[in-house]
């Protein structure tokens, strides 16, 4: 979890796109610093955007295709999944990361995943971008998000 191996990334202009960050309302502090990263990716490169809460990390795939199937051109899906003693956790991050998958195929537009799986709180708080965070996902997920919908917008000219 040290970010070893990530790209350096420069600012793109996506001042003509459309993006809606799609946010989880459990774990409120590793949430909302996820939030904090991307609203400010998405700040510095111009793109128009706005946010949706949802109750949690299984609902965010629902909501993710109802965003692009109403002209967003890409999502950013933010959530928090802590592992406990039963198999929940197991079947609500499977839930999320194939939905939110299929979302991305299914309406060929792009969503930057941001849903971190946990062992404990301190994971997500050492990912959440937080003062004293090693990584930023949040921020990670909406430049991934802005990149590749550039890149599918150029290919379809």
């Amino acid at each position: 979890m040290s970010g070893h191996g990530a790209p350096d990334r420069q600012q793109v202009d996506a001042s003509e796109l459309k993006i809606v960050v799609v946010a989880g309302q459990w774990h409120d502090v590793i949430t909302d610093g996820l939030i904090a990263g991307a609203e400010r990716v998405l700040e510095e490169s111009g793109a128009a955007w706005r946010l949706l809460r949802v109750p949690g990390s299984f609902e965010l795939p629902v909501v993710a295709k109802a965003a692009l199937d109403a002209g967003a051109d890409a999502v950013v899906a933010l959530g928090v999944i802590i592992r406990g003693g039963t198999p929940h956790f197991d079947f609500v991050s499977s839930a999320a990361t194939d939905g939110l998958t299929r979302v991305a195929l299914d309406t060929g537009k792009p969503v930057g995943f941001g849903v971190l799986t946990l062992d404990d709180e301190q994971q997500g708080i050492d990912r959440a971008g937080l003062a004293g965070s090693k990584e930023d996902k949040g921020a990670e997920a909406a430049d991934a998000a802005l990149r590749t919908a550039l890149t599918l917008r150029e290919l379809r000219g």
